[in-house]
């Protein structure tokens, strides 16, 4: 078994959480010493019962603590949002993609070579460690789209990463009526095929060339919303399975 997986796997899904070490051991029974030889690496020997009372904790797998794969719990966390200016999306993104940084997190870019350069421009020397895409490509169709980000989570948490972080821009102008209700739909698809994945996508809508119901539709199709730097559920949300049968 591959203890520094579990040991780096521990410690992101605690600091995600927002926990202390003291506040790992009082929901899952385990001492705090135990906690910190754990995440430290220096524990070789994670008791079956210790690797479930974490996972129960911390609301994530054992497989997940393990070995990084999906699990039957849901993972994903799937946010849009809406900005009217530059500097929304540059508050929004930044911090976004820095704390990725700082986890050792793996974090994407999908976006216009515009948008590229804005955030390059704002990251410094954070943007060597984010990886760059360019929408027109990677949103060639959904379901190219799909398999792309699909791959891209496989492959990465089973080199290594703890977590993924994504700001995922699909290409809205210059589609027609059937190809947006398309990608719109695709939102949807995104909460059901990547549930169990390790990730945090956020999937800006620039208001100011939107249609409206393009920005609308990313308050139906995200759990959350990101509005004035910070994430909360979307009262509009849309139960996916429903919005899907409903075309």
């Amino acid at each position: 078994m591959d203890w520094s997986r579990i040991a780096i796997s521990v410690r992101s899904a605690r600091e995600r959480a927002g926990w202390t070490r003291e506040a790992l051991a009082y929901h899952s029974g385990l001492s705090w010493a135990a906690i910190a030889q754990i995440e430290s690496g220096r524990r070789q020997e994670v008791r079956a019962s210790s690797l479930v009372a974490l996972a129960e904790a911390l609301q994530v797998s054992v497989d997940y603590l393990v070995a990084g794969g999906t699990a039957p719990a849901r993972l994903l966390v799937h946010r849009g949002l809406v900005y009217g200016s530059d500097d929304e999306y540059l508050a929004a993104t930044v911090p976004f993609l820095v704390d990725g940084v700082n986890r050792s997190d793996c974090a994407l870019v999908v976006t216009s070579p515009a948008q590229t350069r804005l955030l390059r421009d704002a990251l410094g020397a954070d943007a060597s460690r984010v990886e760059f895409r360019d929408s027109a490509e990677w949103y060639r169709s959904p379901r190219h789209a799909l398999e792309g980000y699909r791959s891209f989570v496989r492959e990465r948490i089973e080199g290594g990463a703890p977590w993924i972080r994504v700001v995922g821009e699909p290409v809205w102008l210059g589609r027609s009526r059937a190809e947006v209700a398309a990608w719109m739909r695709y939102e949807s698809i995104i909460n059901l095929s990547l549930a169990t994945s390790p990730a945090t996508i956020v999937c800006p809508y620039d208001a100011r060339s939107l249609p409206g119901r393009v920005v609308e539709s990313a308050r139906r199709n995200h759990p959350e919303i990101v509005q004035d730097g910070t994430a909360a559920s979307s009262p509009a949300y849309h139960d996916p399975e429903a919005a899907l049968l409903r075309g």
